[in-house]
């Protein structure tokens, strides 16, 4: 990699888990998409001392640039300019056509008629202040971002607003200003691709990879790596535009090796897959155990409307059997989490809705609820579609509730793009 990245998310908060970091993966990957490799991303709190840590940490390890997010506001606590204008031995100085612009951001807004309150001019000042040398970067809230050189051994330094909405708002300005594109324009011309997979373990494609690493004379030219995420395999790989051949060998064995497991090799999302396959077809959902998740998830797209017809949240056996229809005495002799069950639930959303295909679920996601031969992640699900019989399976999930009723969802839907797929 020719050109290599670092990011600091600060704010006491984040490290303290009370809000989600959102800023440094979207960092991460808009950088990746500008061939630079991220090397590091680091959470520290609102404390000069800890910043100025990781700043020394990641201009050590080489980076050519770090990417700061948040401490850019009016408050006491709001200290990122200052300590890294101090990191960078840069004094600080007014930048006035800055403070001019901030002013009249904030008497857009209508709340100041008259003069602006002296509290209110000195947040302005704060926030105008400009590390010397630093090429400034119009707001899109009232916190501007700052755009420092790399000299003396120290690294380029993008600052950024922590607030998600202004960060990527300021981001295409951010990528234009003079010391960030410098180091863009020595990143290497790189390639990312990705594939997903579904029913494939890390270990079974670990083996294939040692395989392809034996076959494929520029294996060491790509760089794999795996995550699973909500129960499918992502396969990311990243490549110099000139090996593209390289990545296409790795996979087209990929696919040859597994050829049910890759679902898209593309990298198309599942979600997106449903959507094309769903073109002319219309879909219900039973749900139990999901308690919904499905049809969100279904529903989750503008033009859902088109395909989907409805779902039934059918938590009480008194919904299973009045309003799908499921026989009471089916659920007496063999339980509510049980494939005949689920079978009459997929039935019954057909009937009830008039869907061409329905999807249903009925588990025991936990804690509790566990029965003899029927332990917590056990759920069944059922498929019913026209002009077939209807079809059920039963799987066990592990995890806690939250990742049993994930892994749920994505079975169910994976259920109806197998069923989509061969019709």
């Amino acid at each position: 990699m020719s050109a290599r990245a670092g990011i600091v998310v600060t704010g006491t908060e984040v490290l303290n888990g009370e809000i989600a970091d959102q800023n440094g993966p979207w960092v991460a990957a808009r950088l990746l998409e500008r061939s630079v490799d991220v090397a590091h991303t680091t959470i520290c709190g609102d404390r000069p001392a800890d910043m100025t840590a990781q700043l020394r940490f990641l201009a050590d390890h080489g980076v050519d640039l770090i990417v700061t997010t948040g401490g850019l506001g009016p408050t006491a606590d709001d200290l990122t300019v200052a300590t890294v204008a101090d990191f960078c031995d840069r004094p600080l100085h007014t930048d006035a056509a800055l403070l001019d612009e901030i002013a009249a951001i904030i008497r857009g807004w209508g709340r100041y008629p008259d003069e602006l309150p002296a509290s209110v001019t000195a947040s302005i000042a704060k926030q105008a202040l400009v590390p010397d040398g630093a090429q400034p970067i119009s707001p899109t809230g009232t916190a501007p971002g700052l755009a420092i050189p790399a000299a003396d051994g120290r690294p380029a330094i993008l600052i950024l607003p922590g607030p998600p909405r202004e960060l990527q708002g300021m981001w295409p300005d951010a990528l234009t200003a003079a010391p960030i594109a410098a180091v863009l324009a020595r990143a290497d011309d790189l390639e990312h691709q990705r594939m997903r997979a579904f029913g494939l373990s890390e270990a079974d494609l670990a083996h294939t990879l040692q395989r392809a690493e034996l076959t494929l004379a520029r294996f060491s030219t790509l760089e794999v790596t795996t995550c699973i995420r909500g129960g499918e395999l992502d396969i990311s790989t990243r490549f110099p535009r000139a090996e593209e051949h390289t990545y296409l060998e790795l996979k087209q064995l990929l696919q040859q090796a597994h050829p049910r497991e890759v679902f898209s090799p593309d990298g198309t999302t599942l979600d997106d897959l449903l959507a094309e396959a769903l073109a002319g077809t219309t879909i219900a959902t039973a749900e139990s155990c999901t308690g919904g998740m499905v049809a969100a998830r279904l529903t989750n797209r503008p033009g859902s409307s088109s395909y989907v017809l409805g779902g039934i949240v059918s938590y009480a056996n008194s919904v299973k059997t009045g309003v799908l229809g499921v026989p009471a005495a089916l659920i007496d002799e063999l339980g509510a989490v049980s494939e005949p069950v689920a079978a009459a639930m997929a039935d019954g959303a057909r009937r009830v809705t008039g869907a061409d295909i329905a999807v249903s679920t009925s588990g025991i996601a936990g804690p509790g609820g566990a029965v003899a031969g029927k332990p917590v992640g056990t759920v069944c699900f059922g498929l019913a579609m026209a002009g077939r019989e209807t079809t059920t399976v039963t799987r066990r999930f592990p995890g806690d509730r939250a990742l049993v009723r994930t892994l749920s969802t994505t079975f169910a839907l994976h259920l109806v793009r197998q069923a989509l797929a061969a019709a």
